[in-house]
């Protein structure tokens, strides 16, 4: 069967070297800059270690859940239509919410300030798990922008 030429076929991501899970090795490499994976496997390694000191629980399933918790189940796009532009609420498909739940944990870890990053983005991860903090903040206001523009949810199929 010939593939789909306007699809890209998706890279498969080896699973971690400590925890041997894919999505770890996916937020590693969402936390990479300038390729330095080395430094971004450290960090992420390093909060793990203080999440597990500091909730005495396994940290693996500490991060599965605190990305569930921020990972959104509608977004918003905006959409023009007749001269006006509408806040349209969408469904986040498959992967999407997955990113967004990453990229909301990692950019709140890295707007703390005052300690290193591993430390910050420990604590984002706890308060990611506990339903707190900056990334679940991000989550929830996402959801309440989508509820109060339900109304334009039918400009979505166009």
């Amino acid at each position: 069967m010939p593939r789909d030429p306007r699809k890209v076929a998706k890279r498969p991501i080896a699973p971690d070297a400590r925890y041997k899970s894919v999505l770890v090795s996916e937020f590693i490499n969402k936390t990479m800059l300038n390729g330095k994976k080395n430094l971004a496997t450290k960090l992420v390694y390093q909060a793990f270690d203080n999440v597990q000191e500091t909730l005495k629980a396994d940290p693996l399933e500490v991060f599965e859940t605190a990305v569930k918790n921020v990972s959104p189940q509608v977004q918003i796009k905006s959409r023009r239509i007749g001269g006006a532009t509408y806040q349209v609420p969408i469904e986040v498909k498959g992967n999407r919410k997955v990113h967004y739940a990453f990229t909301w944990i990692r950019d709140a870890a890295r707007s703390r300030k005052g300690k290193s990053y591993d430390k910050c983005l420990a604590e984002e991860i706890i308060d990611a798990y506990n339903s707190a903090g900056t990334a679940f903040k991000k989550k929830e206001d996402t959801h309440r922008m989508a509820e109060a523009n339900k109304a334009f949810a039918h400009f979505a199929r166009y």
